[in-house]
């Protein structure tokens, strides 16, 4: 009977291997390629770094969260000085942190605007030229906080998350079309926006970010591109990033055969792993609470 099991289960590797090259895209090539990116103040390292005159750095000024018509001329602007959008690369982002009942409610609808709509504006404004084209990559730059919910980022996490949910369906709708969605996950990077944010997090975002560590940008950014070059679902940044993206699969779709297989194998082990962070965090938590609580009893006696 084992030996029927093992034959079985060989022989389903191998089929699964073998039709692995039938779902997976063909990488972007870049040479060549128009690719739409918000950071503007870039401009000039970029053009520092173009390999020949031809190659064009473009900068146009809009606000992506509020105006759909604004955004759609502008992306028609870009399109009729560079050609068609080959790659959109969604990274207008702004983040909050907060108790939530301390987070002012019209901060809520501000991070929907930005993280979300932010990025469903000018992916609505470029899908049905590459629809056209047969051809295109869409990224999403999410963030672990789109991965899993943690203290003080009630405002900030369910923008990252829809994310998710968008890039699930859209993914679904372009694939016949050779059209293929990448979300990034990074976990907290070395920007200006984060220093920002640092400045009013709570102590207990502060301690259990710190777990992770900090990513510099140039690190990000060579994975974000390799894994929306490659055509990549998700794209996720160090051991913690992969643990995170194996076990917040769920129904994402996969690249590739191999990497179905790595999270069906991982999911029980990770998932054990994750019980433990969690439960550090929980930590972190009720011990932040004891502090203050105790705090205020010893200025309450004084």
């Amino acid at each position: 009977m084992l030996l029927v099991v093992a034959a079985f289960i060989v022989a389903f590797v191998l089929l699964l291997y073998m039709i692995s090259p039938l779902i997976s895209p063909k990488p972007l090539k870049l040479n060549g390629a128009h690719v739409v990116h918000k950071l503007v103040q870039a401009k000039k390292e970029v053009e520092k770094c173009a390999i020949n005159d031809k190659q064009v750095v473009l900068c146009i000024s809009v606000d992506v969260s509020k105006d759909y018509n604004q955004v759609e001329s502008v992306i028609k602007q870009a399109q009729e000085k560079l050609g068609p959008v080959d790659m959109l690369v969604n990274c207008a982002g702004t983040s909050i942190s907060g108790k939530f009942e301390e987070v002012e409610v019209d901060r809520f609808k501000k991070l929907m605007e930005v993280n979300y709509l932010g990025s469903v504006y000018p992916t609505r404004a470029v899908v049905t030229t590459m629809k056209e084209r047969r051809m295109g990559r869409i990224m999403f730059v999410s963030s672990q906080a789109g991965q899993i919910g943690l203290f003080g980022y009630t405002a900030y996490s369910p923008s990252k998350f829809a994310l998710r949910g968008l890039a699930e369906a859209l993914q679904m709708e372009m694939k016949p079309y050779n059209i293929y969605v990448t979300v990034a996950y990074p976990p907290d990077t070395d920007t200006p926006g984060f220093a920002e944010e640092s400045k009013t997090k709570p102590l207990e975002t502060k301690l259990i970010s710190e777990t992770s560590g900090v990513c510099q940008p140039e690190q990000v950014a060579k994975i974000v591109v390799k894994d929306a070059v490659q055509g990549n679902f998700t794209s996720s940044f160090g051991p913690d990033g992969y643990m995170l993206s194996a076990l917040t699969c769920g129904m994402s779709p996969v690249t590739s055969i191999t990497e179905g297989l790595q999270q069906i194998v991982t999911m029980g082990l990770f998932r054990t792993i994750a019980l433990f962070y969690l439960g550090s965090f929980d930590s972190i938590v009720r011990r932040c609470m004891i502090q203050r609580e105790q705090s205020k009893a010893a200025d309450k006696r004084e």
